[in-house]
């Protein structure tokens, strides 16, 4: 295995002034400083911080959890013809640390919290396809592209290094975001809404201050005829709590008058204010508001469990599958590519399932061996599962095929679809 960092000079230990270095952009150029000091400031406010904030952590383990769970398969595709391939090393074992899942975890969160994954390539096959990428921290890697284009440290040639150390612009796998013209780094999330997520942090600071003063009494208990002494009022005060806490009822006689204690005004504006932060941070990401803590339209209540799916997949996961898919491809020989199926998290009762099997085999689109995988089933013997042909109708069926005369019609030219007529077997 070779050592990128001796090659481009890496001190160890940490002794130099370069390495020490760490590169801080300011909140405009799509990044934050660097640590915390005070979360109620937007500009103090990184993606650890933000992370303290309920919604913001929900939002990333949410994306993170649904991209890393979903299956890669590879192809190559050579004119009009695709082939399924086995996945390639990269894909199986593509850090030293965790499996791909745990890879997949690492990149989103990084485009999620910070807008930018940048990955480090630490090993090569034989024709220097990258067969080992570790992502690392965005806060410890800069990127110059202000320069003049067409310069070095230009959007046409950017410079980068990590902790001070420059390194080869063709061993960075570099996936932005969202990135403004001209520039190569992407905007981070947190940073530019920055004052939606400060305000959540200081609406969860000031009901933790609250509770932790002691908050307010649950009630009043008062007597209307007599003055207690110190010791007594203390005595009926523990019984009292005693009672509340073990949620037993209260029994006192006629000169007693006990007045529970509503909810204030500020503590109904905090939860308010809780509530229109999820919501949107979930505008943010694209995610729906009730997943995360937030408020949604009274419409939405009435679409099934496998319509909301769909939709979250299409809003929320589908550009940054698309980003990843991209990217990574990218990093395959020419012609070559990845595809995540996105179908895997749309999960629909065993009777469905097995009538869209049954309709994928009577159209010929998916053989027995194929519906048998998606089981986990082995193939048939003998080759008998790896048939195409379209298969004939029963008699009363609602089902529409592609009518077939002689030889099978050419793809995407005459086909006619034709309705089978009850009591008809041809």
């Amino acid at each position: 295995m070779r050592n990128p960092f001796r090659r481009w000079g890496w001190t160890r230990g940490g002794d130099s002034a370069a390495v020490r270095a760490v590169e801080q952009r300011d909140v405009g150029a799509g990044d934050v400083s660097w640590p915390v000091d005070d979360l109620a400031s937007p500009t103090a406010v990184s993606e650890h911080g933000a992370l303290r904030l309920t919604p913001v952590f929900a939002a990333g383990r949410l994306l993170a959890s649904s991209v890393a769970s979903l299956p890669i398969k590879q192809y190559r595709r050579m004119g009009d013809v695709t082939t399924k391939l086995p996945l390639n090393s990269l894909f199986q074992a593509p850090s030293s640390q965790g499996t791909i899942d745990d890879w997949l975890w690492r990149a989103m969160l990084s485009l999620v919290y910070r807008g930018n994954a940048v990955g480090l390539v630490m090993e090569r096959d034989w024709l220097e396809y990258p067969t080992r990428i570790e992502w690392l921290n965005p806060a410890d890697v800069f990127v110059q592209d202000t320069n003049s284009m067409g310069t070095r440290g230009s959007f046409t040639d950017p410079v980068w290094s990590y902790c001070g150390v420059e390194i080869p612009a063709y061993d960075i796998v570099h996936i932005p975001w969202m990135t403004m013209p001209g520039r190569v780094w992407g905007l981070s999330p947190i940073a530019a809404y920055a004052v939606t997520v400060s305000t959540g942090l200081a609406a969860q600071r000031f009901v933790d201050d609250y509770f932790r003063s002691g908050g307010q009494p649950p009630g009043h208990f008062r007597n209307t005829q007599q003055t207690l002494t110190q010791d007594a009022a203390g005595t009926i005060k523990r019984r009292l709590v005693s009672a509340i806490r073990s949620h037993e009822p209260i029994v006192y006689g006629k000169d007693w008058e006990y007045k529970p204690i509503t909810i204030s005004v500020q503590e109904a504006q905090f939860c308010e204010t809780q509530r229109l932060t999820a919501t949107q941070v979930a505008a943010i990401y694209g995610i729906p508001p009730e997943k995360i803590g937030g408020e949604t339209g009274g419409s939405y209540t009435y679409s099934s469990p496998e319509q909301r799916q769909i939709e979250f997949i299409q809003d929320a996961l589908l550009p940054y599958l698309v980003k990843l898919e991209n990217h990574l491809s990218a990093q395959l020989p020419r012609g070559q590519y990845i595809k995540f199926n996105a179908d895997a998290l749309i999960r629909v009762d065993i009777l469905t399932r097995h009538s869209v099997y049954e309709k994928q085999r009577l159209i010929g689109k998916n053989n027995l061996d194929e519906i048998r995988a998606f089981e986990d089933e082995p193939p048939l013997p003998d080759g008998q599962g790896q048939d195409y042909t379209p298969l004939p109708i029963q008699a009363g069926s609602n089902i529409t095929v592609p009518q077939i005369r002689g030889e099978r019609p050419p793809h995407d030219t005459g086909l006619r679809l034709v309705k089978v007529p009850r009591g008809n077997h041809g």
